[in-house]
């Protein structure tokens, strides 16, 4: 595998998962790479990102998805509509991304971005409510603000400098397996004491 190929599935994985936060940004922001820029190449059915129409589209329902996403209760109607787009774009930015390199299964590519934009979306998702609780809504806005700039971040990066992306996938799985650790010896621990 040359680094062209570890660059697109980086660019893939980072891009799906930004879509898991807010699905307008990193499909807007790749159709207008697509389209202005050598950054981004993309394949048939996919170069229809860089239609004119299709642009449009991406920045009004952008818009909504922002305004939306700001309004407490409003904003756990969006999500659950996003259970089904946030995962669907992420689906169709991992196939896109990874479009050209005939090592890839298509339909491998559609359930990683399906399963990467879903993780991050139920995340998303599930500490929402709790912001809201906890908060009383307001921290909503604040809350949706971070997120909005995570994925705006996340979806340059993955574009720019996915290598990047590779070595936050990393420190995400060294994390995770030393959470996974110290629960374990919690739990080892609480039942040694009964």
């Amino acid at each position: 595998m040359d680094i062209q190929a570890i660059t697109a599935l980086l660019s893939a994985f980072g891009l799906s998962a930004s879509a898991g936060l807010n699905a307008y940004i990193p499909l807007l922001i790749v159709a207008l790479a697509a389209r202005f820029t050598p950054l981004v190449n993309l394949s048939a059915p996919y170069d229809l990102l860089t239609s004119t129409w299709v642009i449009g589209a991406l920045a009004v329902l952008l818009l909504i998805e922002i305004l939306a996403d700001k309004i407490p209760v409003v904003d756990s109607v969006n999500d659950l509509l996003g259970l089904a787009i946030r995962p669907a774009a992420g689906a169709m930015l991992f196939a896109a991304s990874t479009g050209t390199l005939e090592f890839v299964d298509p339909r491998f590519a559609l359930v990683a971005g399906l399963v990467v934009a879903g993780a991050a979306h139920g995340a998303k998702a599930t500490a929402r409510p709790l912001v809201t609780a906890s908060t009383g809504g307001i921290g909503n806005p604040i809350v949706s603000t971070v997120e909005d700039v995570a994925a705006f971040a996340t979806s340059i990066v993955a574009i720019i400098f996915p290598l990047l992306i590779g070595g936050a996938l990393v420190v995400f799985a060294g994390l995770w397996a030393w959470w996974l650790t110290q629960r374990n010896r919690r739990r080892a621990n609480a039942g040694a004491r009964v």
